[in-house]
């Protein structure tokens, strides 16, 4: 347990930095620490909380998040997240769902990370009006279904339709996460009794003071000191290794 909290200090460090809560990541390094998967994404789910909260204040006290521009991004996503969260799935369809998530945002970071970044002046793009809530929708029910924020999904869409800064799009993302991590809790706590809850949970809580640590000192980092496209690539790399981790699992059996 000491190793894997040192992993998710580590972690909440990375994507605190750029925004992230970690959840994704998280979720994958209790597969592969043989947690059962039933109880796994409401540990991910409220790391993600722990650390985000953290990163929304932050970025907000620094002038990176427009929350009324946020608005039609979280308008779906968030009751997505939550019907998400309801469904059950198989142990092998969650890893497999997960690995193949994590993989195709790795590959997406990487290359939002080595491009030029460049901002916008103006968001409101009438021709891409419906883009938010239906894109916005579809990552909240693929988070609320893999318990994680999906802000690991959101950010490569935001890089791509040239969304604003980079801490501009962390301060999106944070946002995004922390909603959609209360609606997928919300859902997946829905499946559980207290008692598989409460047992399932407890070796676990170290976690906790862990990530929120980890989180305080990389969205201190990532809002203030940091250069966020650095940790952006280094972020990149993280989900590709546990990616891969995860489906050579699922291939092995």
């Amino acid at each position: 347990m000491i190793i894997l909290s040192i992993s998710f200090f580590i972690t909440a460090i990375l994507y605190a930095c750029v925004g992230f809560g970690g959840g994704s990541t998280y979720s994958a390094l209790l597969v592969l620490a043989e947690t059962d998967y039933r109880i796994l994404p409401v540990i991910s789910l409220l790391c993600n909380l722990v650390v985000v909260s953290g990163g929304v204040w932050r970025f907000a006290r620094g002038g990176h998040i427009d929350f009324k521009a946020i608005l039609p991004w979280v308008a779906i996503s968030v009751p997505a997240a939550y019907i998400g969260g309801m469904i059950e799935l198989s142990e092998m369809a969650f890893i497999g769902v997960l690995g193949v998530m994590l993989l195709l945002s790795s590959f997406r970071m990487l290359r939002s990370s080595l491009a030029k970044p460049s901002e916008i002046k103006d968001r409101a793009m009438s021709e891409w009006v419906l883009l938010p809530y239906v894109i916005g929708g579809g990552l909240g029910f693929i988070a609320g279904l893999v318990g994680i924020g999906g802000g690991i999904f959101l950010a490569p869409v935001l890089y791509l339709i040239k969304w604003g800064s980079v801490k501009s799009i962390a301060g999106t993302c944070s946002v995004f996460i922390f909603l959609n991590s209360v609606a997928g809790l919300v859902g997946q706590l829905s499946k559980l009794n207290f008692e598989e809850l409460s047992v399932g949970i407890s070796p676990y809580l170290i976690l906790f003071p862990a990530v929120f640590v980890g989180g305080q000192i990389g969205s201190y980092m990532g809002a203030v000191r940091l250069n966020a496209r650095i940790v952006q690539l280094m972020t990149a790399m993280l989900i590709l290794y546990v990616s891969l981790r995860l489906l050579s699992r699922l291939l092995i059996g």
